[in-house]
C-alpha cells in the first residue's frame, strides 16, 4: 500500500471535503502541520471542525484558515497569541469548545483506542463541567467527557519510514501522538524520509499502523514568543 505522497495537495487529494473534523497536531507553534494547513487552504473546504491545541497565530497554523472563514468550529484548550480567533469567538462568527488541556489530549486518546468515553474531576464545579453527565466514586464528583474521533488527523513528525512509522523531534511530540490515532484517515508530514528498517524501534514514538499518508518537506522554524538580553546583560 502507498503511503508516501509528492506533497500536501497531493496527499489530501480524496480526503478533504466540507464538514469534516480535523485532529491538528502542535502545541503552540512547535510541531504544526504547515504544510497540511496550507493545502487544506488552498482546497477550499468550508465549516470545518478542528480539535487542537490552539489556533497557531494569525498567519500561521490553522490561523491562515480562520482568516479565511473556513473554520466553523474549534475544540481548543488556549485561543492566545491569535487575534482573529479571539476576535471571531467574541463576535459570535466562531463555535468554541473549550477543553482543559489534560482533557483534551485524553480525549484524543480515548478516540483512537476506541473508548467513547471517561469520567475525569477535571472543571467539575466550573462551567466546563456545565450540560455533562455527574457521578461520584469514592465519594469524588466526575463529569464524563467524550473521546474524540476525527474524520482526519494532520500531524508533523521529524523522520518517517515508508511504513509510517514516525519519531517526534522533543516538544513536537506534544499533541500529534494523540491527535494522530483519534482520525480515521492520518497524514504525516515530516522532515526527513528514512529507509525502512533504519529507525530504532525504541525510538518509534508512532507505530506505522495509525499513519496513511506521508509527505516530506521544508518547514519554517517559527519563535512564538522570542525574549532575548541586552548584550551588556549577558
Amino acid at each position: 500500500m502507498k503511503k508516501v505522497y509528492a506533497n500536501a495537495t497531493e496527499a489530501l487529494d480524496g480526503v478533504i471535503s466540507d464538514g469534516m473534523m480535523i485532529a491538528a497536531g502542535g502545541f503552540g507553534l512547535c510541531g504544526i502541520p504547515e504544510l497540511l494547513l496550507e493545502a487544506i487552504k488552498n482546497s477550499g473546504a468550508q465549516d470545518l471542525t478542528f480539535a487542537s491545541n490552539n489556533a497557531g497565530v494569525d498567519d500561521f497554523g490553522i490561523g491562515i484558515l480562520l482568516q479565511t472563514k473556513q473554520v466553523k468550529k474549534m475544540i481548543s484548550s488556549y485561543v492566545g497569541e491569535n487575534a482573529e480567533f479571539m476576535r471571531q469567538y467574541l463576535a459570535g462568527e466562531l463555535e468554541l469548545e473549550f477543553n482543559p488541556q489534560g482533557t483534551l489530549a485524553e480525549r484524543m486518546r480515548a478516540g483512537g483506542a476506541g473508548i467513547p468515553g471517561f469520567y475525569t474531576k477535571t472543571g467539575v464545579g466550573t462551567v466546563i463541567a456545565d450540560g455533562k453527565e455527574h457521578k461520584d466514586f469514592n465519594g469524588e464528583t466526575y463529569i464524563l467527557e467524550e473521546g474524540i474521533f476525527a474524520d482526519l488527523a494532520i500531524v508533523k513528525a521529524w523522520k518517517a519510514d515508508d511504513t509510517g512509522n514516525l519519531t517526534f523531534r522533543k516538544t513536537a511530540r506534544n499533541f500529534n501522538v494523540p491527535a494522530a490515532t483519534c482520525g480515521k484517515i492520518c497524514i504525516a508530514e515530516v522532515e526527513e524520509i528514512v529507509p525502512r528498517g533504519s529507525l530504532d524501534p525504541d525510538m518509534i514514538h508512532l507505530p506505522g499502523i495509525y499513519v496513511h499518508r506521508i509527505i516530506q518537506g521544508q518547514h519554517e522554524k517559527r519563535i512564538e514568543q522570542r525574549t532575548t538580553r541586552k548584550k551588556e546583560e549577558a
